[in-house]
């Protein structure tokens, strides 16, 4: 197991983000909406704050990924998904959520908006050649290997 360090910027009623079940790959991430709630119109994006912010440990990122559930019912998910958080990021971890649906979408304060996964992060170094290795495929792409 990994420790982040993680420090409330504003007090709220709600729990730290917790895995809720045995098997779960994700943490909820909390709307933190000082208004008590917004209102998204259809196709409209913004940038929900959840009043942590997180210390990283180097060699990881924090990915924060839609919540399938929000997705599915309400048509709300996340523009930049999966959003990351690098380990030198000290603010307050935002997540950028836009209405697909066709109705307004009402957000209320401490409601669950996404979800984030720790991951270890893999730096490459280019080589740069004249020459690729040739493959079966190819440069097919898009669509190239079947449906």
């Amino acid at each position: 197991m990994s420790f982040v360090k993680v420090k409330k910027l504003r007090e709220f009623d709600w729990h730290l983000p917790q895995y809720e079940s045995e098997g779960a790959a994700g943490m909820d991430l909390r709307a933190f909406v000082e208004a008590g709630s917004l209102t998204f119109k259809p196709m409209e994006r913004m940038l929900v704050p959840t009043g942590l912010a997180m210390e990283i440990p180097q060699g990881y990122e924090m990915q924060i990924r839609p919540r399938s559930g929000l997705a599915l019912k309400q048509g709300v998910t996340m523009v930049n998904a999966p959003g990351t958080i690098d380990s030198d990021y000290r603010g307050e971890v935002g997540v950028i959520l836009i209405n697909l649906g066709k109705n307004d979408f009402e957000l209320h304060h401490g409601e669950r908006i996404a979800q984030m996964v720790l991951a270890p992060v893999t730096r490459c170094a280019w080589i740069e050649v004249e020459e690729l290795e040739e493959t079966r495929r190819g440069a097919g792409g898009f669509g190239s290997t079947g449906n």
